[in-house]
């Protein structure tokens, strides 16, 4: 629901800034936040911990990237079809699992696998009368599945060697932010971190529930298998649809195709659960 909610609110932002913006004010909150608690409430000494290192290396493409990426899909095709996609990443979650783990998953995760195959070429199927995007756009929602699939194996590491979310959510938004900086001053976009007053509300808001949609994620990471927490994260595609249908009724267009392809989507990732 936290990551749903998010997205209504990044795409009413979206409207009188851009992606580069969303991304400041959400990783600079996140920030603020977590790092004023650690610092008013613990030591430092987790600093020297191993799992510093997972927790950089995760932090280098998620958020910043996958956000990044799934911030681009949303400003290209919309929340209502950019949701559902970035939700295969049980896909790649169990992709990986086969490839690098070596399970071996059994025949209701390649039903799952179907459902979701078939939910991408319903939600991403263009419609008569709808030229305002391409299908090639749909890869940014996707590929920000795939690298937050990545990125939740690290931090599953990080979090067996240091069971704390609120140092994991501080470390990875800290690296995404130093990234984004960096590259936005390399690459003279200073500009595009401008702001109307209204749309940095939209990304303020947007950013305290990503910040706490975040932590809940840690702890799920950290107190359940991978395998199930991955898909259970994954059902926001309901959440995002039903709040595009009721939020942005004036902007983007929730039909039937869209419905129907979340509905499929969300449940290959209840197939791919009850493995």
């Amino acid at each position: 629901m936290g990551w749903a909610t998010d997205s209504i609110l990044v795409r009413f932002g979206l409207r009188k800034s851009n992606i580069f913006a969303a991304m400041l004010v959400s990783y600079a909150v996140s920030v603020t936040c977590m790092w004023s608690y650690l610092i008013a409430t613990t030591a430092l000494d987790f600093l020297k911990s191993p799992a510093m290192i997972y927790y950089v290396i995760s932090g280098c493409i998620q958020p910043l990237f996958a956000r990044a990426l799934f911030y681009q899909g949303i400003t290209r095709i919309g929340v209502a079809r950019a949701g559902p996609l970035r939700g295969i990443e049980p896909l790649f979650a169990s992709a990986i699992a086969i490839v690098l783990l070596h399970e071996r998953p059994g025949w209701l995760v390649f039903l799952g696998t179907i459902l979701i195959v078939g939910s991408l070429w319903l939600i991403s199927g263009k419609q008569q009368g709808d030229t305002t995007w391409r299908l090639i756009d749909a890869l940014f929602p996707i590929s920000a599945a795939l690298i937050s699939a990545l990125s939740q194996t690290l931090r599953k590491q990080a979090l067996a060697i240091l069971p704390d979310p609120i140092v994991a959510v501080a470390m990875v938004t800290t690296v995404s932010l130093i990234l984004l900086i960096g590259f936005v001053l390399v690459t003279r976009r200073t500009r595009q971190l401008r702001m109307e007053r209204d749309g940095f509300l939209f990304f303020f808001c947007a950013a305290i529930i990503a910040a706490l949609a975040q932590v809940a994620n840690f702890i799920a990471i950290g107190r359940g298998q991978l395998s199930v927490i991955i898909p259970l994260l994954n059902t926001s595609p309901l959440f995002t649809i039903f709040f595009s249908a009721v939020f942005l009724r004036n902007i983007e267009a929730v039909n039937s195709r869209i419905v129907l392809g979340a509905l499929l989507m969300v449940g290959g990732v209840v197939l791919i659960t009850a493995r």
